[in-house]
């Protein structure tokens, strides 16, 4: 589980990173509208980066369920990559193509909570 706890780490910093970004560098050339779905893809960001960190943190304490906790951190991360790359893509290229990958990095969300949920459950 200390893969979890890298990409959490290094997730929180692309949170960081990137929301300084949109901050600073592109304030100037998204609209506001462009800026907002940025800013919740950086927030989304965050919040899951913590989540692999938990989940990194959480593995020693769920050995019973740990291919659930594993299951669990791979859709959180894999969530990231769709949710929050998506509305950053979408955002920063305009490009509508990537508005309905947002959905499934959702969906992705979901699925690692409630997988982390049964993991608890059943230790």
């Amino acid at each position: 589980m200390k893969l979890f706890l890298l990409l959490g780490s290094l997730n929180a910093f692309l949170s960081v990173a990137l929301g300084a970004f949109g901050a600073h560098s592109l304030k100037q050339k998204l609209t506001p509208d462009q800026l907002d779905v940025f800013q919740t893809g950086v927030h989304y960001h965050m919040i899951h980066a913590i989540a692999l960190i938990l989940i990194a943190l959480l593995s020693d304490k769920l050995v019973n369920s740990s291919s659930l906790v594993q299951a669990s951190g791979w859709a959180i991360f894999i969530g990231i990559i769709l949710f929050s790359g998506s509305l950053y893509a979408l955002s920063i290229t305009g490009l509508k193509i990537f508005g309905p990958i947002t959905p499934l990095g959702g969906l992705s969300f979901l699925v690692g909570w409630v997988l982390l949920a049964v993991a608890a459950f059943k230790q």
